[in-house]
C-alpha cells in the first residue's frame, strides 16, 4: 500500500481525470515522484468502476483502491444491502472477505463483525478503508479465515463465505469444487462455530446440483440487480431438514420484484393459447426454475411446458414483463411484414428453432421501436409469431 496515493493533490489528479483517456493518461507518465503512473490508472480505473456499483466508496474521501480485479469481484452495494437484511444476530465473521462490502452492511446489522482476508495488501486497504467509512465495529484479520476459526474459541451467529472463482492462474472457475475454500467437506467443521452459514455461489451454479452437494440448506435466494442475475446464496442452518424456500428478488429503480417458492414443490400448469396479456417472468425466476409454481401461485396459463411464457385474459401485478397481444400468428413471414410496415421490432424468442439472428437475416427485421415480438411454440408444438406492445404497470 502506497500511502504517497493519500496525499490530497494526488486524490485531486484522481477525482480530476476520471474522464480521462487512460491510455493516453499513461502515455504522459506521472507527474508525482512517488506514484507511478500504473498505481494512479489503477486508482482512476477502481474508481470508475466504483461510482455505480460501491457510491459510498467512490464518494467518500481518502478511500484507497485495490487492484481492479477486486472490485470487479466485490459485492454490490445492492446485493450486499439484500445479503445483510436475511441474516440476523450480534457477531459474523466473513471468512473470505475481499475488498469489505459485505462486511460494511453486515456491521449495520451485527454488532461485531470480523473481516479476514488471505491476501495481506487487500486486507490492510480494507481496514484502512474502513476508518474512513468510520465503521469501528469491524476488526480485520490478514490470513486464512479458516485458520482464524480453528484458533479461536468464539461461536458466531453467522459464517459468510465468498469462495473465490479464480484458479491459481487467475482463470475464472463456478464449480464449487473448484473453488477455495471448497466448501462442502467443510461444512461439519463450520458448524461447531456456528448455527448459520451464509454461502454465495457463481450465478450459473445448477441450484439442484449445489443442495445436493450441501447439506442442511434452508434457503436459496436469487437476487437479480435491473433483470440480471447477479448473486445465488445458500443459508444453511444446523440439523436442518425441513422444506428449503427459494427465494427470488429483482431489484429494480423504483422497486423489488419477489417471488417466493417451495423447492420440489409439486404443482403443474395449465396451458393456453395465447390470451389479452402476455407475461415474461423476470431473470431470477427463470434461474429458479419455478415454471410451474408462478404459473399455478398466479393463476395464469403457460402456453407450452419449455416456453417460460405465461397469458391470461385479466392484467395481474407480475415479477417481469407484461405485454398486451395484438396478433398471434403461425410462422408467416409474409403476412408479419405486412403488420410491421416500418420492419422494426423488439424480437425475444422462447422455445423457438430459430435464433433472434437467424430470423434477423431472414426477415430483415431490425432492432427497436414500440412493438415486442415473440417467437414461440404453443402447446400443440406449432410455431407462433405473437406482436405484443409494453404495458405499463
Amino acid at each position: 500500500m502506497n500511502l504517497n496515493i493519500l496525499h490530497k493533490n494526488v486524490q485531486q489528479f484522481i477525482v480530476d481525470h476520471l474522464k480521462t483517456d487512460i491510455t493516453k493518461l499513461i502515455l504522459k507518465g506521472s507527474p508525482f515522484p512517488d506514484v507511478s503512473v500504473q498505481e494512479l490508472a489503477n486508482q482512476i480505473l477502481s474508481k470508475q468502476k466504483s461510482e455505480k456499483k460501491l457510491p459510498t466508496w467512490f464518494l467518500a474521501e481518502n478511500i484507497y483502491y485495490p487492484a481492479k480485479i477486486s472490485i470487479e469481484q466485490a459485492s454490490s452495494e445492492t446485493t450486499a444491502t439484500y445479503k445483510s437484511e436475511i441474516i440476523s444476530g450480534d457477531t459474523i465473521i466473513d471468512i473470505t472477505g475481499g475488498f469489505g462490502v459485505d462486511c460494511y452492511y453486515f456491521s449495520k446489522q451485527f454488532k461485531k463483525v470480523i473481516h479476514c482476508e488471505i491476501n495481506q495488501d487487500v486486507s490492510t486497504i480494507v481496514k484502512h478503508n474502513y476508518q474512513q467509512l468510520k465503521t469501528p465495529h469491524i476488526n480485520t484479520f490478514s490470513g486464512n479465515g479458516l485458520d482464524f476459526l480453528k484458533d479461536t474459541t468464539d461461536f458466531f451467529d453467522c459464517i459468510y463465505i465468498d469462495p473465490s472463482r479464480r484458479n491459481d492462474v487467475k482463470e475464472k472457475v463456478f464449480l464449487l469444487k473448484d473453488c477455495q475454500p471448497y466448501i462442502p467437506p467443510k461444512i461439519d467443521f463450520l458448524f461447531t462455530k456456528t448455527t448459520n452459514i451464509l454461502i454465495k455461489v457463481s450465478p450459473i451454479l445448477d441450484i439442484t446440483n449445489t443442495i445436493n452437494e450441501l447439506k442442511n440448506v434452508k434457503e436459496v435466494h436469487i437476487i437479480a440487480v435491473h433483470n440480471e442475475v447477479k448473486e445465488v446464496l445458500f443459508l444453511l442452518e444446523k440439523d436442518y431438514i425441513n422444506t428449503i424456500k427459494i427465494k427470488t428478488s429483482n431489484v429494480k429503480k423504483e422497486f423489488t420484484e419477489t417471488f417466493n417458492f417451495e423447492y420440489l414443490e409439486e404443482v403443474s400448469s395449465e396451458y393456453s393459447a395465447p390470451l389479452t396479456y402476455l407475461y415474461e417472468p423476470n431473470s431470477a425466476i427463470l434461474k429458479s426454475g419455478g415454471f410451474h409454481q408462478i404459473s399455478k401461485k398466479l393463476n395464469l396459463y403457460k402456453l407450452h411446458q419449455h416456453a417460460h411464457l405465461y397469458t391470461s385474459e385479466k392484467l395481474i401485478d407480475f415479477p417481469g414483463r407484461v405485454f398486451t397481444i395484438e396478433t398471434t400468428l403461425s410462422y408467416d413471414k409474409k403476412r408479419l411484414l405486412k403488420l410491421l410496415p416500418e420492419k422494426k421490432a423488439n424480437i425475444t424468442t422462447r422455445n423457438f428453432p430459430k435464433t433472434v439472428a437467424q430470423f434477423r437475416k431472414e426477415t430483415k427485421i431490425k432492432e427497436g421501436g414500440d412493438v415486442y415480438l415473440f417467437l414461440t411454440t404453443d402447446q400443440h408444438n406449432k410455431p407462433k409469431l405473437i406482436i405484443c406492445k409494453k404495458t405499463t404497470k
